[in-house]
């Protein structure tokens, strides 16, 4: 059975690395707001190859649709490939940051 908060609802973890055109797109601040949005905690940053990374973490729903969004990315985005490794879920964390 998978972790829950106080509404009842499964949590789920992920984590997430976007490849191809990802850097320089607005694709962490659009990631951010995307998951402040979808009430989810966690963190996206730029990696030194040149890919988006991202943990991510709350409603298994919201999660859904914000790996979905990630498949897409934002406006000038072109994401080659996405991996999505489930995580277990963290205990007491807040706020979504860009790293």
């Amino acid at each position: 059975m998978s972790p829950s908060r106080g509404s009842g609802k499964p949590m789920r973890r992920v984590h997430l690395t976007a490849s191809g055109l990802v850097q320089g797109v607005f694709f962490r601040a659009s990631a951010r707001d995307q998951a402040r949005r979808l009430g989810l905690t966690g963190w996206v940053r730029n990696t030194s190859q040149g890919t988006v990374e991202a943990e991510v973490q709350g409603d298994g729903d919201a999660v859904g649709r914000f790996i979905e969004f990630c498949r897409a990315g934002p406006g000038h985005a072109e994401v080659e490939h996405l991996t999505v490794d489930e995580q277990p879920v963290a205990e007491n964390e807040t706020g979504f940051s860009v790293r």
